[in-house]
């Protein structure tokens, strides 16, 4: 039996709670024999929540943390959602090896090419109670502020994530370092699409589209769990 353990990561606004237990997700890996290592990135769930942006110049940091403390020496597989996706990449570009197989959720050319308008949108949407002046994105920067607004969110939080100083862009070759099988898994109403960018730059990567699903509702589509239980050769017996 694969007893690789699993790190499983959250995405903006979400939790290990939220995301993955609600879901029963952590679940059936544990049922399939296999240890899970939940995070909470910083400023999600029961870590810090800093509201000074410049705190968030690292989140790769806790996802590290955890695979230290609970993996050993070992590689993990890995399961990334959104922004816990953007995370695990840069954590897979700095320590290749941790990684044996990797999980990328809700995120395609996202990954390369920022939209500033929409994130300062979102920031506006969050502080100002869900009002936008941005059109344009108008109805995604209200439902970012939602999840900013629930129960057990500290907005504040979230809004300096949002704010925080921007990573270096990462550029298609830049992904070449990542050499273990990834699965990219996209909603085909997702407005990261289109994904095809991601997957070619990875050396070793399949892409799963995940039917009438759009952003949010991917950790729980059923397409989602199936292709990736099966990709990690989890699948509960």
């Amino acid at each position: 039996m694969d007893s690789t353990p699993v790190v499983l990561v959250h995405g903006w606004g979400g939790s290990y709670a939220t995301t993955w237990q609600r879901s029963g997700f952590s679940t059936l890996l544990a049922e399939a024999g296999r240890p899970v290592i939940g995070v909470d990135l910083l400023g999600h769930g029961d870590a810090p929540k800093p509201h000074d942006p410049d705190a968030y110049g690292d989140l790769s940091a806790r996802v590290f943390d955890a695979i230290d403390a609970d993996a050993g020496d070992g590689p993990v597989d890995a399961v990334g959602f959104s922004l816990g996706a953007m995370t695990l990449i840069r954590a897979a570009l700095a320590r290749p090896d941790r990684f044996r197989r990797i999980v990328l959720a809700g995120v395609g050319n996202n990954v390369f090419v920022r939209d500033d308008a929409a994130t300062a949108a979102i920031v506006e949407a969050i502080e100002g109670g869900g009002a936008t002046t941005d059109i344009d994105t108008e109805n995604r920067a209200r439902l970012f502020a939602q999840y900013a607004h629930q129960a057990g969110n500290d907005p504040a939080a979230l809004a300096a994530i949002m704010k925080r100083p921007p990573s270096t862009p990462l550029r298609p070759d830049d992904l070449a370092a990542i050499t273990c099988p990834v699965l990219v898994a996209v909603g085909d109403r997702d407005f990261v699409l289109p994904a095809e960018p991601l997957v070619e730059a990875l050396p070793d990567a399949r892409f799963v589209s995940l039917r009438r699903t759009d952003h949010f509702a991917t950790p729980e589509s059923f397409d989602f769990i199936d292709a990736t239980l099966e990709f990690l050769d989890a699948v509960p017996t």
